[in-house]
């Protein structure tokens, strides 16, 4: 796969991912339970969110198109 088609992966992949993160699959409205090591759900689901963006945006730079410039 070309990296400017990855690189459009990525763009989409990182727009749901901010999108989601204010739908109530992530932060519900007076959910604070499953709790993983007493951080409650919204926390930990954030954090998991948060990861990944950063992960995207790291490999976001491995395939952007103008890296060589």
């Amino acid at each position: 796969m070309s990296d400017k088609r990855i690189w459009k992966w990525i763009k989409w992949a990182v727009a749901v991912l901010v999108v989601i993160t204010f739908t109530p699959l992530v932060t519900p409205t007076g959910i604070y339970k499953p709790q993983i090591f007493g951080i409650p759900f919204t926390l930990w689901s954030g954090m998991i969110v948060s990861l990944l963006i950063v992960g995207l945006v790291w490999w976001g730079t491995r395939v952007h198109p103008g890296r060589n410039e």
